[in-house]
């Protein structure tokens, strides 16, 4: 079994990551409500991410995330966050479509690449925070 979650179960962890964080408890039902799913997907989405020991996870019980599954989740927040700040903020594209490419492109982007662009969206936007415009400035 690879490491690398799918694009699917990245959504999952981090569906059930933010819904921790607003409620501190989470269900199967509110994953599947919140992604739009199945119960019968989720389910098996659950016990997946469950085996990899991401979550902990009992048919009728809350749902909790494991240290290794936080981290996780974080990891794939931090990448969605920087991909939207960039198509926001540096590309001008509306909040929608911003979250929209994110969320498709974080699954895929190389840490190198991901590490390119947040460089070169604080240069941009320290560059055009100054005084000095530069030619790259909007």
């Amino acid at each position: 079994m690879s490491d690398k979650l799918t694009s699917s179960l990245e959504d999952y962890l981090e569906t059930i990551y933010l819904i921790l964080e607003k409620n501190n408890s989470v269900k199967a039902i509110d994953v599947s409500k919140a992604l739009g799913v199945t119960r019968a997907s989720t389910t098996e989405a659950l016990k997946k991410l469950a085996n990899r020991n991401l979550i902990n996870y009992g048919r009728y019980n809350s749902i909790s995330i494991t240290v290794q599954g936080e981290e996780a989740a974080k990891e794939i927040i931090a990448k969605h966050q920087s991909l939207y700040i960039f198509f926001k903020d540096i590309l001008g594209a509306s909040h929608s479509e911003a979250q929209k490419n994110a969320c498709a492109i974080e699954h895929i982007i190389s840490q190198d690449m991901l590490k390119r662009l947040i460089k070169f969206t604080n240069y941009y936007k320290k560059t055009c925070n100054n005084d000095f415009k530069s030619k790259f400035c909007k």
